[in-house]
């Protein structure tokens, strides 16, 4: 079984989204991380489709291309999944050790997971250092289909590397913050990444998570209703979306109409973090979030962090993920980490990652 959540071993953070695969290598430093190895490459369209990969060979010759790029000196890998194959759930069970809980984890599980036992991975996280009055203990759980993961692996393995590490985008997230930023005992925060198929949401309290959610909304949305609505393809509607023609030696002017329907997807994307904060916070009835933390690619959509704002009245900024990342300047360009960070704070993350570590 491979861990949902994560060692010794320095590991490459590959992360494979629908739109692109990012990836990332880190080393320990005295304070922190240093930056070793990035890139990002795109991904032919429909590669992956709701998180399932359709196309493996091509996958698999994107991450060949892109690590041949990097040269990043290790063959481990660390990656993510994420959406409707995924569960996460914080679950209440009798105290007991860790050893005894991986004994008795599937028969646990088997009552909040709605697929089928015997074709998922199962990991697990004791949240709670004792036991509640009634003798009982927070764990967070994590299921994903075997399935799933084993294609992920499988793209990895194609391409000439080991996936050693598999967890959730919204973990990967979280281990990128925390290294980042410093929160005050008990604030909350959101952290929100809209990607190109999905958008996850990460509570956190004093730095743990304590509420997550995949809404399965993102930048596609967006690139297909441009090419709906203007009758364009793909290549030109991916253009149109970040704001340049699709040939840039050409007259061509960027439609009118594209405006429109940013703002419009803008609102679709908004309305669900929403639903996500509103349930969070109405199981939550003394709990705020004092900030909202956004990343991912499709983040970076004309209007959003307005919106999300005005909606919801709390405070939102991008994250940056080489916030405390230290890097040679000789090495790095400080304006190509700064256009790249939105879409690299999974394999940041990622990169952290060790084998066997939680």
């Amino acid at each position: 079984m491979i861990s949902l959540f994560g060692g010794e071993k320095r590991l490459i953070g590959l992360d494979i989204g629908s739109h692109s695969v990012k990836a990332c290598v880190l080393k320990p430093a005295k304070k922190g991380w240093k930056l070793v190895k990035y890139g990002v490459r795109e991904l032919p369209s429909e590669c992956i489709v709701d998180g399932a990969i359709m196309n493996g060979a091509a996958v698999s010759e994107v991450i060949t291309e892109l690590l041949a790029e990097i040269k990043p000196k290790l063959k481990g890998c660390a990656t993510s999944i994420s959406g409707n194959s995924v569960i996460i759930k914080i679950i209440q069970v009798p105290f007991m050790t860790a050893e005894t809980l991986r004994e008795s984890i599937q028969f646990e599980a088997e009552q909040y997971v709605p697929f089928d036992i015997n074709d998922v991975n199962i990991d697990f996280e004791i949240l709670s250092k004792e036991a509640d009055s009634q003798g009982k203990m927070d764990v967070l759980l994590v299921a994903a289909k075997r399935d799933m993961v084993n294609d992920y692996a499988t793209v990895i393995a194609e391409a000439g590397y080991a996936c050693e590490v598999v967890e959730h985008d919204a973990f990967s997230i979280e281990n990128m913050f925390c290294a980042n930023y410093e929160l005050a005992e008990g604030e909350i925060v959101a952290l929100v990444d809209v990607g190109a198929a999905v958008t996850n949401l990460n509570v956190l309290k004093s730095g743990r998570s304590v509420f997550t959610r995949d809404a399965a909304i993102g930048g596609n949305l967006l690139t297909e209703e441009i090419q709906k609505q203007l009758n364009v393809s793909y290549s030109e509607a991916e253009a149109f979306k970040i704001g340049k023609r699709a040939d840039e030696a050409s007259d061509e002017v960027i439609p009118q109409e594209v405006e429109s329907i940013i703002a419009g997807v803008g609102e679709q994307i908004v309305t669900e973090i929403q639903k996500s904060v509103d349930y969070f916070i109405g199981q939550a009835t003394d709990e705020t979030i004092s900030k909202i933390y956004l990343s991912g690619g499709a983040s970076q959509t004309p209007g959003l962090v307005r919106l999300l704002q005005e909606r919801l009245s709390i405070p939102c900024e991008f994250v940056n993920p080489f916030n405390s990342i230290i890097y040679s300047e000789k090495e790095f360009d400080a304006a190509a980490l700064e256009r790249d960070a939105a879409q690299m704070s999974v394999s940041v993350g990622l990169a952290m990652r060790r084998v066997g570590d939680k």
